[in-house]
């Protein structure tokens, strides 16, 4: 990391391990993912063939013990590698992150140990790749609503209803759901897709966005299961909602990746680019641009670095990962916008990754909760009044 982007020095705050994790990740996004995404990007492909290599450098329960397939790395190793993968592309980091936050910490967490042994170490190889499915049709920033449900019949479980937005959904080996059992209690449920019957899934078509990574819905009607496959420990929608925190976390790390990519490559384009006789990096305008970027990144920074040790240290909570959410996106979005700017007409081509970092980026102000829902979750936090 260069002293340009590295403005207050906080590598000096890193471990060795968390350096060569960052380091190791890094190399590997610039030797495979760099030099071909923006193929992928323009055809909407996932690199599938990606998988298995992510799954080499740890992309899949990093945070996991070894008797599982992870490497037992904390949470501001593993920040540092979402904010590396998704410097490549945010297709890239949500495949890790959708394994790794959502599926196997759901499982690891809520599972019986029969079932962290039997899947865990399958997902940490990329052997299974897994969805998560909470959100509906109808129901994404309330899913407590959830209209999706089963009910008892001997030793099986029927389930009907529908999960959409989901990542994974048509190439998933195993979905994490959760299901509304005949109590109204929501519950998580593994789902094998290749021996669950009455069951169905899509790849939503034309996305401007997220463009190299598949989104999907999930359709159960009558749909059988054994009843093993539900999450021993799971007894309520906060289970999903604490899955949810080790996602947004993600996301907030990796959009410091977002926004160091496009302002390094502004960056550099203001040096090199001449107009009226000089370098456009000696005006002034530019110089505020990127000023502001480089100080935006900066705090974004130390709040994810404060917000790992609070995640190490077991004292992080929800609101906190909340705004650091709701800060780091809006953040990556601004200097996205202003990198392309700098660039001119060049932003909007594919020699360099700024439009397609603005593009995903507008994803990820609503993915996992709206930039209006955590700002909710703060003002009700300082207030004490409930506006949502």
């Amino acid at each position: 990391m260069s002293a340009n982007t590295d403005y207050y020095n906080i590598e000096s705050c890193f471990t060795e391990e968390q350096i060569l994790i960052r380091d190791a990740t890094r190399d590997w996004v610039v030797k495979h993912v760099k030099p071909n995404i923006e193929k992928y990007f323009q055809k909407a492909e996932t690199p599938s063939h990606l998988i298995k290599e992510l799954a080499s450098i740890g992309g899949f329960g990093l945070i996991f013990p070894e008797k599982y397939g992870g490497v037992n790395a904390d949470y501001i190793s593993f920040g540092l590698m979402m904010q590396e993968l998704e410097r490549g592309d945010s297709s890239i980091r949500v495949i890790s992150s959708i394994q790794t936050s959502l599926v196997m910490y759901a499982i690891y967490k809520f599972g019986s140990e029969e079932q962290r042994e039997k899947y865990l170490p399958k997902l940490s190889t990329g052997e299974l790749l897994g969805a998560f499915g909470l959100t509906e049709p109808d129901f994404g920033s309330n899913p407590s609503s959830m209209h999706s449900y089963y009910k008892e019949q001997g030793d099986k479980i029927i389930i009907n209803g529908s999960k959409m937005w989901i990542g994974n959904a048509e190439t998933a080996n195993i979905a994490l759901v959760w299901i509304k059992d005949e109590n109204k209690v929501v519950k998580g449920i593994i789902i094998e897709t290749d021996k669950i019957t009455n069951f169905t899934t899509t790849t939503l078509k034309d996305k401007w966005s997220f463009r190299s990574s598949k989104t999907g819905e999930l359709v159960f009607s009558d749909s059988l299961v054994d009843k093993s496959q539900v999450l021993e420990n799971s007894t309520s929608i906060q289970d999903a909602y604490e899955c949810l925190n080790i996602g947004r976390y993600a996301v907030a790390w990796g959009s410091v990746g977002i926004a160091t990519e496009c302002y390094e490559t502004a960056l550099q384009y203001s040096k090199e680019r001449i107009q009226f006789g000089k370098p456009i990096g000696s005006n002034q305008l530019i110089q505020k641009k990127l000023t502001d970027m480089v100080t935006e990144i900066t705090k974004a920074q130390l709040m994810c670095y404060q917000l790992g040790k609070l995640m190490n240290e077991g004292k992080a909570n929800y609101k906190q990962i909340s705004m650091a959410k709701r800060n780091n996106v809006k953040m990556a979005q601004n200097i996205a916008r202003e990198s392309r700017q700098i660039l001119g007409g060049m932003g909007i081509t594919s020699e360099y990754p700024v439009m397609r970092h603005m593009i995903n980026i507008e994803t990820l102000i609503t993915y996992q909760g709206t930039n209006e829902i955590h700002e909710l979750i703060t003002g009700r936090d300082i207030t004490g009044f409930n506006a949502i």
